[in-house]
């Protein structure tokens, strides 16, 4: 080997070892600067929790939470979507839906690296590897796998689709904005009903399923659906609101917060797969 073909060798063979359930000997093989970049981000973060996002919003708000509340190391790295990043291979062996939120931890089974795409999946995992979060009795632990389901199939998507056929879409559809504030509302008296004479939906303590559904109140307003209908559930988001780890995690990344109507039509056509005039 020339010298550098041999120093290549020798990082890709250190990679492919470490890193092996990540990224496949033919990924590493191309030598790939975001895998480089990505491999070495993990070198300097040992022990550290590595969050990957757009921005910590929506389904990645619960991340911050859970990780606040958990007291875990974590670094949040945020991924350009206009610079298409999302779309690059080394990202994509992260995350295949090419979405945010997701993770890689060092210390993950067997001390090797691990990474976890989906909110619900690195909540979940999370939980598991702490200890936290989740309640002790199986029973329970069902109602909380039940409950966590719930959000991921409808309590996020729904409100998702309620707060930008309301908020966010260009053309504004009656049919659209009517089927998804209606079901916004029916999916808000189905946590009304089950908060009543409960300080947390699965239990007697916070659990990730509170840290699931949270973040997705904070724009009933958006999502066509007034509080006040839904006492058990005004308390509910008062109370939690209270917790000083709910406090950092929503502070977290707030400065790249912004109104997604500012987005430029080349980056809202990423996002939202749609052409903006």
């Amino acid at each position: 080997y020339k010298k550098s073909s041999r120093k290549e060798f020798e990082y890709n063979k250190k990679i492919q070892k470490k890193y092996g359930d990540i990224f496949s000997p033919s990924e590493i093989g191309k030598y790939s600067s975001k895998i480089k970049s990505i491999c070495n981000i993990i070198e300097k973060s040992k022990g550290i929790i590595l969050v990957y996002s757009q921005y910590i919003d929506g389904g990645c708000v619960p991340m911050a939470l859970a990780l606040e509340e958990m007291g875990l190391d974590y670094q949040v790295h945020y991924v350009d979507i206009g610079a298409g990043d999302q779309f690059t291979d080394a990202f994509l062996k992260i995350s295949p839906n090419n979405k945010m939120p997701a993770i890689i931890d060092q210390d993950g089974p067997d001390g090797q690296p691990v990474s976890v795409f989906e909110s619900g999946a690195i909540l979940l995992y999370l939980a598991q590897k702490t200890g936290k979060l989740m309640p002790s009795s199986p029973a329970e632990q069902i109602e909380m796998t039940e409950w966590l389901m719930w959000q991921m199939g409808g309590f996020g998507p729904m409100l998702g689709q309620a707060h930008h056929f309301n908020f966010y879409a260009l053309e504004k559809i009656d049919y659209a904005m009517n089927r998804y504030s209606t079901e916004a509302n029916r999916l808000y008296k189905v946590l009304d009903t089950r908060l009543d004479g409960r300080d947390y939906i699965v239990g007697d303590a916070l659990s990730i399923v509170d840290i699931a559904v949270l973040p997705w109140t904070r724009t009933y307003e958006r999502q066509n659906v007034d509080i006040e209908d839904y006492p058990h559930v005004k308390r509910w988001i008062l109370s939690l609101n209270e917790r000083p780890s709910v406090q950092a995690g929503y502070k977290v990344g707030a400065e790249r917060r912004q109104d997604l109507r500012g987005l430029s039509a080349e980056d809202w056509n990423k996002l939202f797969g749609l052409k903006k005039a």
